[in-house]
């Protein structure tokens, strides 16, 4: 059902009291006034807006303000007094509401509302119901802006652009559908707002303007801080190996990117990553988003939790509804074993929030692809690797030696210079079990002490930081070799 279509029920039924809790107002009066004047006359109601800056004013006719019933207290006086049927709709009286006086009064217009025909709406971004009151009271959810309604705002703005300058906005039909998309999820005034933004900016809409729609976006809806926009991501070309999973997510683009086209494919859920420190994964993570196109977001379970009962559950809750309002998107998740891993004492709070996360993936389908990544295999909770909770699970080894090569490579271009003039296969003997981040630190090392003696980078300064080095496989052999041992068999390895 439309919401217009509900909206006009809960009226029609003579519901005493509606609670609107919306940040779109202007939308929601609108709404109103539309289905006001669209009832027959002999249903018709007149409809009245109260606020406390302008007092009692007609919503459905143009007539001056009742600027002497600006008080909370007074115009719920007034309105208990009038015994004509009628429509009140109170604006931002939140603030009202706890006073016990005004909760008399209320209660007194609600329970003498089916003699007189008489409708209350309170209307505020937030509203909190009175014990007294909530069994007289419903709730109405104001539906965000459809694809419909989405294409209709950005049309309306490049139609105002045009007006407003010689010639005609260059629309990319590509970039105006991802445009639409990605309006997703805002309130109407939102959605028009960004998507000014991005026409008016140079009379041109393309796809190069949809980072910055991403990035407001974002900035708008993450209120908690628990996650954050990674404005940049980064592209395979800057990751050594991984070629099946670069293969994997190949294959699972294009139903990414063009839902339409892939009507018959259940929408990815996303993968996890595990492996040993150092190995890229991080950076897996963030070639994922540039690979599928996707804005990148990270979940911080660090910041989920907090002191007070339930409050960590809703948190990890609210964070996950903004990742499907930032749909397509993909989520990343690092270190998950810290934040979902089971603990013994914590009065089941590891527990409540690995089965909300759980749950919202098995339901997740909206186009949010998640890569969760993890160095401890053993804080794991078993039913976070069970077949079906990601579309795969991947390990990432520590690199062979063609690989390796690769990624002493892209860090000496990384900095300006030629990997043709150092010596591969001395480096490659040289940094046998050394993690990715291993290699690229012993390149920075190597060139501060270069720097240091005011010479040019050679092989051998290179080759003396890696030989210096003990690297993790070395020094935590035991527990590598273990993570190693488990994920034969149970993984799909990334390489």
């Amino acid at each position: 059902m439309s919401q217009s279509h509900d909206l006009k029920l809960m009226l029609a039924s003579k519901v005493p009291i509606i609670v609107v809790e919306t940040t779109d107002e202007r939308r929601f009066l609108e709404l109103l006034a539309r289905i006001a004047i669209g009832i027959g006359s002999k249903q018709y109601r007149p409809v009245f807006q109260w606020s406390v800056t302008d007092g009692v004013q007609r919503l459905d006719i143009e007539l001056e303000p009742q600027r002497h019933n600006s008080e909370p207290g007074e115009v719920l006086r007034h309105i208990r007094a009038v015994k004509q049927p009628g429509i009140y709709v109170l604006l931002d009286f939140h603030p009202y509401i706890d006073d016990p006086v005004n909760i008399r009064l209320l209660k007194d217009i609600a329970l003498s509302a089916t003699d007189c025909d008489r409708t209350l709406l309170l209307v505020s971004t937030k509203i909190d119901v009175p014990e007294e009151l909530e069994r007289l009271a419903v709730r109405f959810k104001v539906a965000l802006p459809d694809a419909k309604e989405r294409n209709s705002i950005v049309s309306r703005v490049v139609n105002e652009w045009n007006v407003k300058h010689p010639g005609e906005v260059e629309v990319d039909a590509k970039a105006l559908e991802l445009l639409v998309r990605n309006l997703a999820g805002l309130t109407q005034s939102d959605a028009e707002r960004l998507a000014r933004n991005a026409v008016f900016d140079d009379g041109i809409l393309q796809k190069s303007d949809l980072p910055d729609v991403m990035k407001a976006k974002y900035e708008l809806l993450n209120k908690n801080g628990v996650l954050s926009f990674e404005h940049d991501t980064a592209r395979f070309s800057e990751v050594g190996g991984l070629r099946n999973l670069k293969v994997w997510l190949e294959q699972r683009r294009r139903a990414l990117s063009s839902p339409a086209s892939a009507l018959q494919l259940e929408p990815p859920r996303g993968l996890m990553l595990i492996g040993v420190q150092g190995c890229g994964k991080s950076l897996a993570a963030k070639a994922t988003a540039g690979i599928l196109n996707m804005p990148l977001l990270r979940l911080d379970f660090a910041a989920l939790y907090n002191k007070y009962h339930g409050e960590s559950e809703r948190n990890i809750r609210e964070a996950l509804h903004q990742a499907e309002v930032m749909s397509p998107c993909v989520l990343w998740i690092d270190e998950i074993e810290k934040g979902l891993s089971t603990g013994q004492n914590d009065g089941g709070l590891s527990q409540r929030l690995l089965g909300t996360f759980l749950t919202w993936l098995a339901e997740n389908r909206n186009h949010v692809f998640v890569v969760a990544t993890a160095n401890d295999v053993s804080a794991l909770p078993p039913e976070l690797l069970r077949k079906g909770r990601f579309d795969e699970i991947f390990f990432v080894d520590l690199p062979s030696p063609s690989v390796r090569a690769t990624i002493v490579d892209i860090h000496l271009r990384r900095r300006g210079l030629n990997p043709d003039d150092y010596d591969h296969v001395a480096l490659v003997e040289a940094t046998h079990g050394f993690s990715g981040a291993e290699l690229e630190q012993g390149v920075v090392s190597a060139l501060y002490a270069a720097h240091a003696i005011q010479a040019r980078l050679s092989t051998e300064h290179l080759l003396g930081e890696y030989r210096r080095t003990r690297p993790l496989s070395v020094l935590m052999a035991e527990k590598v070799g273990a993570l190693r041992e488990w994920a034969e068999g149970r993984t799909v390895s990334a390489d």
